[in-house]
């Protein structure tokens, strides 16, 4: 069986732009250069495939902390709502756009090669590249093995069988939910999850249209999470496709 995981990012994120100069630099507690901080801290919004252990995902006592947590939200209304391929979703104040010309450009076939997958839909960060809020998009039938198309979420299984999608090996888990959203011929069934994987801490949601899901993802130095993980989740949680 395969697991959607978190992976090293392929490229560079571009330097942030205009940064505030009034705003103090918070320390990084790491012999890392600024770079090679954001270059760490992006590629945990990178999703690819590797072997799953079941075994290998702790999980932490969700029974009582679970809603406790999906439940300590920000209201997201007055931020920037970005809108994608078939989604959109709200940005933190003071996040950039990182994206990079050619993740615009991949995912276009020139004389019948064939087209490379875009390896995210969309892509901010914090001033010091520290926090990163990431959305990508992935064919289901790469998720798991089947013949019919998915149209739900559900269809990759419940939300403790997605885990083994969604949550990478060597996690702890902290809280998985089931959120579901109505909309005009029903409703639409979303999964949470909120995860640590060695220094970082993760809160990613993902949903499924038409035979695709897509993921939101946002991260952070675990250091960083007591102050900003309402920030954080709340901007994950935010993803709705449209």
């Amino acid at each position: 069986m395969a697991i959607l995981h978190l992976s090293l990012s392929p490229r560079p994120l571009k330097p942030p732009q205009n940064p505030n100069p009034t705003t103090p630099k918070p320390k990084i507690l790491c012999n890392f250069s600024k770079r090679d901080f954001i270059l760490h801290t992006a590629s945990l919004c990178a999703f690819s495939f590797s072997a799953y252990d079941p075994f290998a995902i702790a999980f932490a006592d969700t029974s009582s902390s679970s809603k406790s947590i999906i439940s300590i939200i920000a209201n997201t209304k007055t931020w920037f709502q970005f809108f994608g391929d078939g989604f959109s979703i709200r940005v933190p104040p003071e996040f950039e756009d990182i994206m990079e010309p050619e993740d615009f450009n991949a995912g276009l076939s020139l004389y019948g090669d064939k087209a490379k997958p875009r390896p995210f839909a969309a892509r901010f960060a914090s001033s010091d590249g520290s926090e990163v809020l990431s959305v990508v998009i992935r064919p289901t039938n790469q998720l798991k093995i089947t013949f019919l198309e998915a149209k739900d979420i559900t269809d990759l299984g419940s939300l403790k069988e997605a885990a083994k999608i969604f949550v990478p090996a060597a996690s702890t888990l902290y809280s998985a939910r089931t959120i579901k959203i109505k909309e005009d011929e029903g409703f639409r069934t979303y999964y949470f999850y909120e995860f640590g994987r060695d220094d970082q801490h993760i809160a990613l949601v993902a949903a499924v249209n038409s035979g695709k899901a897509v993921i939101a993802g946002a991260t952070a130095p675990q250091f960083k999470w007591d102050d900003d993980g309402v920030k954080l989740r709340s901007a994950a949680i935010s993803l709705t496709l449209l």
